[in-house]
């Protein structure tokens, strides 16, 4: 099965929950299940998730906003990622 993440929403809202609430904001693939995307961002980006919340946007996109760990920082992982 291929990743079930599309790509990061990099919007000023999603960057306000990186910095604020340490959470980051990705487009999954429809199907996807929140376990499947918890597994896949703990795996290609080595952080610990707390939970993930899903939305079906009004465009058809499954939105994930997925809340790390405390020990983890979204807006540092956001920056190693090369996408601020």
């Amino acid at each position: 099965m291929s990743s079930p993440i599309r790509r990061f929403v990099l919007t000023e809202k999603a960057l306000m929950l990186a910095e604020k609430e340490n959470k980051i904001t990705l487009v999954v693939d429809r199907s996807a299940t929140k376990k499947a995307i918890k597994d896949e961002v703990e795996r290609l980006y080595g952080v610990e998730v707390s939970y993930v919340n899903t939305i079906i946007t009004p465009r058809g996109e499954k939105k994930a906003v997925v809340k790390l760990a405390p020990e983890h920082n979204a807006f540092d992982l956001l920056s190693r990622l090369g996408l601020l």
